[in-house]
């Protein structure tokens, strides 16, 4: 008797053990898939979501869903193994490889621009750092503008970006102030094949892809990613447009494809492994001295990229290594949102309900209400729009779709209204001078011009429709 209580005993305590190591810090987990179901259904049934959805806990997947169409004019449908691209996500990427250079003595955070990159002005290739360029700092903003979907692919390429760069004029001194930087990352990863003597792609493959095993992750031009997802925007109408046209080369700002299984990958070791960076460079880096306190708190880390048609976020609570990842081959911010809205139901909270993006539901109400009703209520119409953006890009969007419709004295009234609120913006007032150019007034349309240059005294565009106006 006596040997049986123990073995009963022995079954207990394992028992006890096991149901211990099953228990799950996602709140209501037996209604996780019931619940994350009908969110992504409130998104479905907007039209504003189609993508992958995974939700993991140390690793282990508890939800993992495809919905929608990866490719609208073929009528294929996404799958848990269908390539999005991660857009930003590539960040994560260049900066792990330059962390990795520091600890091998390769380079130095204090390392300035010109030391590996030649032809830049003497302040930025004297004054801006490694970190710099890491922490958004360097001065260079953005590379995009005018006419750059259409420049020649070699031109989108690394090389030729970084000749694009080099005639970028700084919006501030190095090191003074923070703005998200597209380009500053692509110098990273120019500097990084200059050390290393290997382009950048195979740095990425050979120091990441391949030691995590990561077979669903591609760093080649996207026409050439298999099963992959074409991406999907739409206008103030609803129309909806393939985004073929943007964003065909990966480069180190963004581009990579990759599968929510694969980026988990990525960073769980990114978030908690020693396997890429060790724990010494960690505890020196800001950015890991910033998540680590988050391994107390129960904050969720937000990585995410995007751009017209395309969304990625994973949100990490670190303190209970959940993972929550959301790719859409829709129009940002759907993805954070998404993402966040299932971040409170992994808490047990109720997510905010989706609306549409901001750009229809402003003309939506215009066309019920008119532009003084927009005006009273601009806030709440827009917001579900990408916080990080300005959002006189929401006005300026809805009047360039009136223009292309030939409708210039609609669009008109978007664009005084744009700068009425958003009197500080340059490229408001251009537009607004744009679009009085085509009525005729070209004495308007040179205040307004004259205007953006008081603000911006660099914008080529003012400068260049003043000397064809005074002509």
């Amino acid at each position: 008797m006596k040997q049986f209580i123990n073995i009963l005993t022995v079954a207990l305590l394992l028992l006890t053990s096991c149901n211990a190591q099953n228990e799950s810090n996602i709140k209501n987990i037996e209604n996780l898939e019931t619940n994350v179901d009908a969110l992504v259904k409130q998104y479905q049934d907007l039209d504003i979501f189609s993508g992958i959805v995974l939700v993991a806990e140390h690793g282990i997947p508890k939800y993992h869903k495809a919905f929608g169409m990866a490719n609208r004019e073929n009528k294929i449908a996404n799958t848990i193994n269908t390539k999005f691209d991660i857009g930003s996500m590539n960040k994560s990427f260049t900066k792990t490889v330059i962390l990795q250079l520091i600890e091998e003595g390769k380079l130095k955070v204090t390392d300035n621009l010109g030391k590996f990159i030649p032809g830049f002005p003497e302040i930025a290739a004297t004054k801006i750092t490694i970190t710099d360029l890491l922490d958004h700092s360097s001065g260079y903003t953005d590379y995009w503008g005018e006419g750059f979907n259409d420049l020649p692919i070699e031109q989108k390429r690394l090389a030729g970006l970084v000749e694009r760069i080099k005639k970028l004029r700084l919006e501030f001194e190095p090191g003074t102030e923070t703005a998200y930087s597209n380009s500053g990352y692509v110098l990273l990863g120019a500097i990084i094949e200059k050390i290393t003597g290997l382009t950048y792609h195979q740095n990425v493959i050979d120091r990441i892809i391949n030691p995590l095993n990561m077979t669903e992750t591609y760093v080649i031009d996207k026409n050439k990613v298999p099963n992959r997802a074409i991406g999907y925007f739409k206008d103030m109408k609803g129309n909806i447009s393939n985004n073929l046209g943007f964003a065909e080369v990966p480069n180190p700002d963004g581009g990579f494809h990759s599968t929510p299984s694969d980026i988990v990958k990525f960073y769980s070791e990114y978030f908690y492994g020693t396997k890429l960076l060790s724990k010494e460079t960690k505890s020196n880096e800001a950015f890991f001295g910033s998540i680590n306190k988050r391994k107390t708190s129960g904050k969720a880390s937000l990585m995410a990229g995007g751009f017209p048609g395309a969304n990625t976020a994973y949100l990490e609570i670190m303190r209970d290594e959940i993972s929550i990842i959301v790719f859409a081959n829709m129009d940002e911010p759907v993805g954070e949102q998404l993402a966040s809205g299932i971040l409170a139901l992994v808490r047990g909270q109720e997510p905010i309900s989706p609306s549409l993006p901001a750009n229809q539901n402003v003309y939506k109400h215009y066309k019920k209400h008119g532009i003084k009703y927009i005006e009273e209520n601009f806030s709440v119409l827009t917001k579900n729009f990408h916080s990080e953006d300005p959002k006189g890009m929401i006005l300026n969007g809805i009047g360039y779709d009136f223009l292309r419709d030939d409708n210039i004295e609609e669009a008109l009234k978007f664009f005084q209204l744009n700068v009425k609120l958003f009197p500080e913006d340059a490229n408001l007032w251009d537009s607004l001078g744009e679009v009085h150019f085509k009525l005729g007034n070209n004495e308007k349309a040179l205040e307004y011009y004259e205007k953006a240059l008081a603000i911006d005294p660099y914008m080529e565009s003012a400068t260049n429709m003043i000397k064809k106006i005074k002509k």
